[in-house]
């Protein structure tokens, strides 16, 4: 028997506890494991009302659950940073191999708790980390084991998703979308971390160590959020051929990875553009296999339950066959951060200008200086107080560039208020 250590019974450890004990038999059916829950911490009466664990089983005290002989391995659910940190960083010292769906943890510890996990023999398990029920990471680290990954596509964030879907589709703004999305329970009271691209780049950061065998840090991620977005940018998008989602994109050239959040047009006709709603979807290009797509539930209890429990169950069949070989991703130093200024790629730009007569020549005058060429232009007649909405699409440019210009035209007598700029992603098409 294989036992089972839970820490936390919110949405995702209240489905990992069901999964295990209401489909033990089946998951016995199909792997011959003897599978249980021993223990479960939890220090919320209300979270234990609702899953019915046994008295027997229970403790408000972690430490008791990883001081337990009969727990070989320690499922840690409760998120955050502290005390999760500690709770796994004890386990791991204390031989115990871990499981968990905390990609913050990861995101910001993850090197560290790695290191632990080496020394002590462990391995820490964490398909739940990124995008739920997808099984996107084994599918990285063992199914594309043979190939070089060049390039990465996600989104990563439900929230998010949801939200510019319904700016798409009812043509509202941020703010009664998010408002929606609230009320349905898909955006949290604070919902900062979603809308402002935090949550996806802890994601990211986790699929760049795996794709790209680079030790990446949240700080070398540039990170940006869909809360500027309006739906005048999402009209304009539409009209030349894009689609605004929040993509979280990686890639490597010539030993520089590049890595970023952010609200980015893609083309209608790129897979990625119908990943809607709540829905959660990463694109790998290989060397070998070509572009893959993984699409899913990024979330909910049973979706990120069923992933969680997948690696309990590997970690089993190891430990039972004596097969305890760990699987930590390697790093190779070499390798380093693309800066921004690096990148070139077509940008939309949207500036609200004075409906006077040498307003256009002047700005792409400006452009010009800068080494930027504009590939379309459209102007509409509506009128806000004289000013029109003038936007464009770049060629390609560098990031660094087209701020310094942006700045410069900004700046203009008959420039109103701050100029928008959206990076193009073409998606490796």
């Amino acid at each position: 028997m294989i036992g089972v250590g839970i820490i936390g019974l919110g949405t995702v450890g209240a489905g990992t506890y069901r999964i295990l004990t209401e489909n033990c038999s089946l998951i016995k059916q199909k792997t011959g494991l003897d599978i249980e829950v021993v223990k479960v911490a939890e220090i919320d009466p209300k979270k234990i009302k609702g899953t019915q664990v046994p008295k027997g089983l229970l403790t408000k005290d972690a430490r008791d659950l990883i001081e337990d002989k009969n727990v070989r391995i320690v499922v840690e659910l409760i998120g955050g940073i502290h005390p999760a940190n500690e709770f796994m960083s004890s386990a791991l010292e204390k031989g115990k191999w871990v499981v968990t769906a905390n990609k913050a943890l990861l995101a910001e510890k993850g090197n560290d708790l790695f290191r632990i996990a080496e020394r002590k023999g462990c391995e820490i398990g964490f398909e739940a980390s990124v995008c739920g029920g997808i099984p996107v990471i084994r599918a990285i680290r063992d199914g594309l084991v043979g190939n070089k990954i060049s390039y990465m596509l996600g989104i990563l964030n439900g929230t998010s998703n949801y939200i510019l879907k319904q700016m798409t589709d009812e043509g509202i703004s941020f703010d009664e979308a998010l408002r929606d999305a609230q009320k349905l329970g898909f955006a949290e009271k604070d919902p900062t971390f979603d809308i402002e691209g935090i949550d996806a780049a802890h994601k990211l950061c986790i699929l760049v160590r795996l794709a790209f065998s680079y030790p990446i840090s949240m700080k070398d991620i540039v990170i940006g959020g869909i809360s500027k977005i309006e739906p005048i940018d999402i009209v304009f998008a539409r009209e030349f051929g894009y689609k605004i989602k929040l993509l979280a994109m990686a890639n490597e050239v010539n030993g520089s990875v590049e890595a970023r959040v952010e609200p980015a047009m893609i083309p209608i006709t790129h897979l990625m553009s119908n990943v809607n709603g709540v829905f959660n979807a990463v694109y790998v290009v290989g060397d070998r296999v070509g572009p893959s797509l993984y699409y899913g539930k990024g979330a909910g209890g049973d979706p990120t339950g069923s992933a969680v429990v997948s690696d309990i169950v590997d970690m089993a069949f190891r430990i039972e066959s004596n097969n305890c070989r760990v699987r930590i991703p390697a790093y190779h130093q070499a390798r380093r951060k693309k800066e921004p200024k690096e990148s070139l790629v077509p940008h939309y730009m949207r500036f609200t200008a004075g409906d006077r007569p040498g307003v256009l020549s002047r700005v792409s005058g400006i452009l010009a200086d800068y080494g930027i060429s504009i590939s379309a232009v459209t102007q509409r007649e509506r009128k806000e107080g004289g000013f029109v909405p003038i936007v464009m699409l770049t060629h390609e440019a560098s990031e660094k560039n087209l701020k310094m210009a942006k700045s410069v035209i900004n700046k203009l007598s008959f420039i109103k208020g701050e100029s928008v700029h959206i990076r193009v992603e073409e998606g490796n098409l």
